[in-house]
């Protein structure tokens, strides 16, 4: 595992699996702790890719290396690492838009009898992802009773889902929604995914939020239907571009709600990636299968 100056809490969870922590010539697997530095990696790989075997990478989004990603060796990703937080962060910006605590906490005065606000019990709520985040979800919406439906690339059953269909019924999926979470990895098929076209499938009081990547979601269409009031309401986690420029629309729209991307902080995550670190070194010594395997011809 490699290399010796990796993070002492990466090094820690090498140890902790029974791995031991040495330079790139001389590992047999690599764990990639820079989540935006593929050209580092594309290096280290030409240098020493013939006697890496695997190579853990530290998110779940693995967008930013898909070119680096190749056929030779394993490859892993933090999917499901996070699914807890970032789940949690979606259901407060759900409960948030739904229930109108955007306009209200920007009113700057009492609203006498106030009638914004959807229930978030009983609701039909659209998930489009089927991985550990939509799990996640799935565990705390449960006590809510609502209506629950997730879009996946297979629409194999999904416990907790009320039911699950294919990419081919998501507009339907959309246009019956009280609530829409991403929660989707990023590729070229789902860039741009909410685009004018689908958000004019939402209703007038459909909040929308994104816990995935920005750019699933065309900004300026969001913007004009958030402006126009054709849509309730957006919690966004992620924005397209991000950082959000200070002064852009999204940040003072009163129905919309946007957040720096800490659905999962580097307080939270250093303990759940070491935890997946320790459990995957312990797997690939014993030879087991290892957790969250990327899928290269898909890209996540």
């Amino acid at each position: 595992m490699g290399p010796a100056g990796a993070p002492p809490w990466l090094a820690e969870a090498v140890r902790a699996g029974g791995g031991v922590v040495v330079e790139p010539d001389q590992a047999s697997a690599l764990l990639w702790a820079a989540p935006d530095d593929p050209a580092g990696l594309r290096r280290i790989l030409a240098e020493h890719g013939a006697h890496l075997e695997w190579v853990q990478l530290p998110w779940a989004g693995v967008e930013r290396y898909v070119d680096v990603l190749d056929r030779h060796r394993r490859w892993t990703s933090g999917k499901g690492v996070y699914a807890e937080p970032v789940a949690e962060l979606a259901l407060a910006l759900a409960l948030a838009g739904l229930r109108g605590l955007d306009r209200y906490a920007r009113s700057g005065r009492w609203r006498e009898r106030g009638e914004l606000g959807v229930n978030l019990r009983g609701a039909r709520v659209t998930i489009l992802g089927g991985g550990g985040i939509t799990e996640a979800l799935l565990r705390l919406l449960a006590p809510f009773d609502a209506r629950t439906t997730v879009v996946r690339h297979r629409p194999e059953p999904l416990a907790g889902a009320g039911r699950t269909v294919g990419p081919a019924a998501c507009d339907a999926a959309l246009a019956d929604a009280d609530l829409v979470v991403l929660a989707l990895a990023l590729t070229p098929g789902t860039r741009g995914l909410m685009d004018a076209r689908r958000l004019a499938l939402l209703s007038p009081t459909t909040c929308l939020v994104n816990v995935a990547r920005g750019a699933h979601v065309v900004t300026d269409a969001l913007v004009d239907a958030l402006a126009r009031g054709a849509i309730g309401g957006a919690g966004l986690d992620v924005t397209d571009p991000e950082p959000l420029p200070d002064g852009h629309p999204l940040w003072t729209l009163p129905n919309c709600i946007v957040t720096p991307h800490v659905g999962n902080t580097s307080a939270m995550a250093r303990p759940l990636l070491a935890e997946r670190v320790r459990a995957n070194v312990a797997r690939w010594l014993a030879g087991e299968p290892l957790i969250g395997p990327v899928d290269v011809d898909l890209g996540y």
